[in-house]
């Protein structure tokens, strides 16, 4: 399956659902994390260093690759901080869509205290649309995505009340060594590192939810079919 992972700033998507990457390219599936900008400037970061940066995440989000499976990079290219919901970024993001041909689509739940998480939000809700149309300038061929998934990389301080939760037990340290590969975000600034054990803390207490030791909260607004209960944990 072709499966876009969409983040307002490279390493939201490693914090919200990085375990959940590397374990959809263990299992054979195309990830696309698509960075909507380069996330700079940072205190201690730089254009050129968080490209390294990155790029090292990507790595270690591919050592479970396996059956075809893999996870590439892509920057669409707005800018951090001004991020706004206009037609030209709509369009912009629906060709990566059709050029991708993407089935699925991760993207940020809509509730959130930074402007750039929430326009990033309703720039790829309303781009699945327009990737579905034709006589149009866009590349590609015309698709629209079946599924729509939302996952958690809010600045609010509150907890997630997910529609379902992925077992990433055996994907939680990539995870954290994915997270730890921005060196300029959770590792050199020293206010910042307690983030990564958070992270790990809030992925323990959702895996407690459904019996496991580690997974990712997620949120639908359309139904999710089933053609069996085997996948059921807990």
């Amino acid at each position: 399956m072709n499966i876009i992972v969409t983040g307002p700033h490279p390493d939201d998507q490693e914090l919200g659902m990085g375990g959940t990457i590397a374990r959809l390219a263990s299992q054979g599936h195309n990830v696309l994390v698509l960075d909507m900008t380069n996330g700079e400037p940072t205190p201690y970061g730089s254009v050129e260093q968080r490209e390294i940066e990155w790029n090292a995440a990507l790595e270690v989000l591919n050592r479970q690759a396996a059956n075809g499976g893999k996870v590439t990079r892509r920057l669409l290219g707005l800018k951090n901080r001004e991020v706004q919901h206009t037609l030209e970024a709509r369009h912009a993001m629906a060709g990566v869509i059709r050029e991708h041909q993407a089935e699925m689509i991760f993207l940020p739940f809509e509730e959130d205290a930074h402007p750039d998480h929430r326009a990033v939000t309703r720039i790829v809700e309303d781009a699945r649309f327009d990737a579905k149309l034709t006589k149009t300038d866009l590349p590609g061929e015309p698709i629209y995505p079946k599924w729509m998934i939302y996952y958690y990389c809010t600045h609010l301080r509150w907890v997630a009340n997910p529609s379902f939760c992925l077992d990433i037990t055996e994907q939680m340290d990539l995870k954290v060594d994915s997270i730890k590969a921005y060196e300029t975000q959770f590792v050199i600034p020293e206010k910042n590192r307690r983030v990564v054990e958070f992270v790990r803390e809030m992925n323990g207490y959702i895996g407690s939810r459904i019996g496991t030791r580690y997974a990712e909260p997620f949120f639908t607004k359309e139904p999710l079919g089933l053609n069996s209960l085997e996948g059921l944990v807990m």
